[in-house]
């Protein structure tokens, strides 16, 4: 390995350094304070791809065939002994003659150990080892020193983050302890001007965010334009009361006859019972299909009516039913809507975005706000996926709990930071060892680790 030395006043300036000669990949294997700076030991990410360790032979057998090569001084042809395992060939009797050698060849006779400044033949070149090896065990010896610097690098960035730019850091500290991706985070707080206070700063950052956040309003709302609706989404999240709440929401405004129920759930107990209900009381009707075939009959038959609302059926977004679901209104006039729990984590709403997404879904509902005491990770989710959001629903009550979204009340709540007592409150460095481990090791610069 060629490992190299960098010497600089601060730690940004040695990282800058290595990156600049070992590219970003580089890998760090140590960083001490010296008298006026750091010292930091790195080698490039190229050179320890060189180093693949090979599993030692099991039980090394000491008669294994191998190859010599011999030479005289009046001749250059090599001479080639073979050396058979003792279980392949018994010795040699008394009475049996030893081999004789090739004419051309004279006798062997030990040779003097050649010099150490003797120039190399180009046969002892080509033999030499390309990279040298190192045992697994010392692999993994360095991949848990690069792992303890780069935290140790990245606390050291937050420090000097912290008493250089001290505002974005806080706001930086604000936003991941209310919810939002360090992603998210470093994308808002870019280009934030360093003039600003903490309150200037705060709403600087809600106004990038805005600028991000997708939502209706009444001028566009689905109710009013009318058309084909699937809810849809895993387990747990409302899609039966929230179709309700939607089918309500039109009848008031255009009548029970201008509206149609349909469900596709015909596997959880009570489903199609718990919609018929909710149609009863509403005065429209409720059909039950059970194929794309059935669904595509059904939506003939009510091509008339100004909103149909298909209710699915929740599963967790990695059963392969997902995609039978997707595929199933792929082929029709149906636009689908996603409902995300407010109440979800971030990585689970990323996997349920992921899962349910396609060229028909229209957009999203946001349920359970009340039940959430943040909506950093919700909101994040929708922004950084560029999903539209339609409704908020905020309780069990039909129709009067589902909104049109408030941008200023839902940003508020995102960003609200939690208080000084809070055990989800980040502390000291914790911040900084959260921005290294989601990938940058600049933690509130906006770098990336190198």
């Amino acid at each position: 390995m060629n490992v190299r030395k960098f010497i600089a006043a601060t730690a940004r300036d040695a990282l800058r350094k290595v990156k600049e000669l070992l590219g970003p990949d580089a890998i760090i294997l140590s960083n001490r304070a010296i008298p006026g700076g750091v010292e930091i030991m790195a080698v490039a990410a190229g050179d320890m791809e060189m180093i693949v360790p090979t599993p030692a032979r099991e039980n090394p057998r000491p008669h294994d065939d191998y190859t010599v090569r011999l030479s005289s001084p009046t001749s250059s042809m090599p001479l080639k002994a073979r050396v058979a395992q003792p279980s392949q060939q018994p010795p040699q009797s008394s009475s049996q003659q030893p081999p004789k050698l090739p004419p051309q060849l004279p006798p062997l006779t030990p040779r003097p150990a050649p010099q150490l400044d003797r120039p190399s033949t180009p046969a002892q070149e080509t033999a030499k080892p390309q990279a040298e090896i190192v045992p697994a065990e010392v692999m993994d010896e360095i991949r848990s020193l690069r792992k303890m610097f780069e935290q140790h690098l990245a606390g050291a960035a937050w420090g000097e983050s912290a008493r250089s730019e001290p505002v974005k850091t806080e706001i930086l500290r604000q936003m991941l302890d209310a919810g939002f991706s360090p992603q998210l985070a470093r994308e808002l707080l870019m280009q934030l001007p360093r003039t600003l206070n903490a309150t200037e700063a705060l709403a600087w950052v809600k106004s990038g965010a805005d600028r991000s956040f997708l939502t209706i309003n009444a001028e566009n709302d689905i109710v009013d334009r009318g058309g084909i609706y699937a809810l849809v989404g895993p387990t747990g999240v409302g899609k039966t009361t929230t179709t309700a709440k939607l089918a309500a929401r039109c009848v008031l405004r255009h009548g029970a006859s201008k509206v149609a129920l349909v469900t596709t759930d015909g596997y959880r107990i009570g489903a199609h019972e718990q919609l018929r209900i909710y149609g009863r009381i509403l005065g429209v009707s409720v059909h039950l299909v059970k194929d794309a075939e059935e669904l595509k009959q059904t939506l003939f038959n009510l091509q008339q009516k100004h909103m149909v609302l298909v209710d699915t059926m929740g599963m967790s977004q990695r059963d392969r039913m997902v995609g039978e679901q997707v595929a199933m209104f792929g082929n029709s006039n149906v636009k689908r809507l996603l409902l995300l729990s407010a109440t979800g984590r971030g990585d689970t709403l990323d996997d349920v975005v992921r899962a349910y997404n396609g060229p028909d879904l229209a957009g999203c509902i946001l349920s359970k706000v009340d039940e959430a005491a943040s909506l950093a990770s919700a909101l994040d989710v929708i922004i950084r996926h560029g999903l539209r959001l339609h409704y908020v629903s905020n309780g069990q009550r039909v129709p009067e709990d589902l909104h049109l979204p408030n941008r200023s009340y839902l940003l508020h709540r995102a960003f609200k930071d939690v208080p000084e007592t809070s055990p989800h409150r980040l502390d000291g460095l914790e911040p900084g060892l959260m921005m290294a481990s989601a990938g940058s090791g600049m933690a509130a610069t906006g770098g990336r680790r190198g």
